[in-house]
This record gives structure tokens, sequence and C-alpha cells, in this order.
């Protein structure tokens, strides 16, 4: 789409955005060009999700699908979930183990590293076919405490330049140093735009979650920031739950005792989400299906280091605690939907708390519950875009 056909009127006051971005389609398609295939890195799967050579995982990064492969030299690689000859779609299932790479439709063979092995009928084929020439197309990848990043655009940065900022909170979420195990997953969708989902800020969690009152939300102590490249990091205090809220508190509570009682969050531009949120460690993969639907797999680890009984309370704790219908995340689905359904109201919508009426320069940091820093992911997301104030 040409930067002429895309047009929106973006209002000229910083904390003010225009309604119409979160559901028309001209938008959708220019954001899944623009970012989703831009200059943007996506995690796309941890180690511990594919341990073992030979095996992978599917996923997509916006409406691309692509394939993570642990191949027989041990690296990770990243794939366009598509055969180069027709097109075909690989996998389907979410993980799996395999030997080779075969097209279910004319039996292409590919190798871990993504090579061409051989085709059905291959002398027949065109005079200048060569088989080093239709290898799987590979996504430029990299790595930090086991968390597996894919890029689609050559444009993009360095991944260490990506995560500037991010380092320190990312280590903490992932259990220090990335050893983990997975548990498991809960996979939905949400029926709103993908922005939408990925606004959330520290001024409603006290407010809309009743279930934070069961771990006395310290509004204030604790810090929330902004990188210079979108990322949302947090760290914020909880206390030991109160009597009178659960007939088993054994449910939250704290046993890792390598870490204190803290929730850590780091939130990639432009989606993925990563929670250590008392024992849960947390990794909520995002990707937008439409303007109106998003999808959400959370996934759950545990630490390699874990005893049994440990082990077996990050399972209980985060089958029932952050999921989309665990005790803190229940309320979230019902809010994006209404959230969506109100933003064709036309017009615009306006932050407040935590703003002083001057724009914020990124990397910054406001008070926890504050929700003034979402207004340096939407400046990087309007420049992104290469809409203009009005």
């Amino acid at each position: 789409m040409a930067d002429s056909e895309l047009s929106v009127r973006w209002p000229a006051a910083y904390n003010t955005l225009p309604k119409d971005v979160f559901y028309r389609r001209d938008v959708y398609d220019a954001e899944l060009a623009r970012i989703f295939y831009g200059p943007e890195w996506h995690p796309v799967a941890h180690r511990s999700e594919i341990p073992n050579k030979g095996d992978f995982k599917t996923l997509q990064i916006g409406e691309a699908p692509v394939l993570i492969v642990h191949g027989d030299d041990g690296k990770v690689r990243v794939f366009y979930n598509s055969c180069p000859h027709r097109g075909t779609q690989l996998q389907i299932c979410a993980r799996g183990h395999t030997k080779e790479i075969e097209c279910p439709y004319h039996r292409w063979l590919f190798s871990l590293k993504g090579d061409l092995l051989g085709a059905p009928g291959i002398a027949e084929f065109s005079a200048n076919f060569k088989k080093e020439d239709f290898g799987l197309r590979e996504l430029r990848s990299g790595e930090f405490c086991g968390l597996i990043f894919a890029t689609c655009s050559d444009a993009a940065p360095e991944l260490t330049e990506f995560l500037k900022g991010t380092e320190d909170y990312l280590g903490k979420a992932l259990g220090g140093d990335g050893r983990l195990t997975l548990i498991g997953y809960q996979k939905t969708i949400y029926g709103t735009n993908w922005k939408e989902y990925g606004d959330n800020e520290g001024y409603h969690p006290p407010l809309l979650h009743r279930a934070f009152r069961l771990l006395k939300w310290q509004g204030g102590k604790g810090s929330n920031g902004v990188t210079e490249h979108g990322h949302k990091v947090m760290e914020a205090e909880v206390q030991r739950p109160q009597p009178g809220f659960l007939d088993d508190h054994s449910l939250v509570e704290f046993r890792d005792t390598s870490t204190p009682p803290r929730s850590v969050i780091v939130s990639f531009w432009p989606m993925t989400t990563i929670v250590k949120h008392m024992d849960v460690i947390n990794v909520r993969y995002a990707f937008p299906l439409s303007p109106d639907e998003t999808e959400v797999h959370y996934a759950y680890f545990a630490h390699q280091d874990d005893s049994p009984e440990l082990y077996e309370h990050r399972v209980r704790q985060a089958s029932n605690l952050l999921g989309p219908s665990g005790f803190i995340s229940l309320e979230d689905g019902a809010v994006f939907s209404r959230v969506h359904g109100g933003s064709r109201g036309l017009g615009t919508v306006a932050f407040q708390k935590g703003y002083a009426d001057k724009p914020l320069e990124a990397p910054c940091f406001v008070a926890q519950n504050d929700e003034a820093s979402n207004l340096v992911r939407w400046e990087h997301y309007r420049k992104s875009m290469g809409f203009a104030r009005d």
C-alpha cells in the first residue's frame, strides 16, 4: 500500500489517539507490512520448548506462519512455514519432532538446516533449476536467556540493540539464567485489536482485578518504564496473601526462595509479554488474526533446578493465576472486548494518569500505577506507521 493511500488524522495533543486505528482494515494491513514484517524482533520460542535436536514448534509473526527448528548441529533456526515450491504449509502441529522436513503436497524433502535434499521427478525440472536455490527461507534470529527472537526484515537492528534496557528485567523474568523446563500452554483468542491487547498499564490492575487485593498490590511501590524501542519494563511489589480470600492459600504461596516476592514484566514491542509473577514464569506469545481478533499463547515454565515439590507448585499456580481464566487475568478478556467495541464510538481517547502535559522522552520511568508510559509506545507506533500529527 502506497503511503498516499493511507490517511489517518492523528491529533496534535501528545496524550491523545484516534480511535479508528483500532478497527480500520487498511490500517491493519499496513501494520502487518510496516511493523510485523518490518524492522522489529519477535520472540517465537524458548529453547525449553524445543530442547532436543529435531524438535520443532510452529507460530506466527503477524499473519506469516513460521517454523522454529532445533537442528542436528544444536542451532535453532527460524524458517517461514512454507514450501519454496508452491507455498504449502510444511507443519501444522503446534510442536513435534522430526528427522527431516517433508512437504505433504509434492514430497519435497528438506534437512533440519533448511537445505533441499531432493524432490520427485527432479530430472524433469527446468534446465536452470538448482537445489541450492530452493532451500527453506530462513529468517534472521538470535537468542537471549534461551528466548529465541526472529525478524522478517534485514533492516532490523542487531538483537542486542533491540533488547537494550530490558536485559536485567528479562533475566529476572526467565528464572535468572533462562535454564527452564516447559510446563505447558493455555491458548485463547480475544475479540480485540492487537493494540488494545498490548495497551496494558499499571493504572488498572488494583481497580479491575479483585485478586490483587489478595496480594496486597502496593500502588506506586515499583518501577514502570519504556525503552527507546518501545518495550515496557515493570517491577512491582506484592505481599504474601492475606487470609479470607481462598479456602486453600497454598495455591498463592511464594515457595521459590531464590527470588523476592515481586512481579517482573517485560512487554516487548509490538506484542509478546514475559511475566514472572509470584512463582509463575510465563511467556505470552501474541499475534493478530484480524483487526478484531488477537491470539495469545500462554506458555508456562519451571526452572531446571526446581525440586519435584516446587515444580508441582508451579503447575498449580500457573494454571490458576495468570492465564485467560486465572484469578488475576479473568477480567481482561471481557474488558478487551468492551474496549474494542467502544473504539467504534468515533473520535479520540486520551491518557491522563501520570501525564504532565509534555511529551515523554524514551527511555523513561514513571510511577508503577501510571498509564502515561504507554504514550512512548504510541509515539513509536505513530512513527513506525508514518502518521503525521494533525
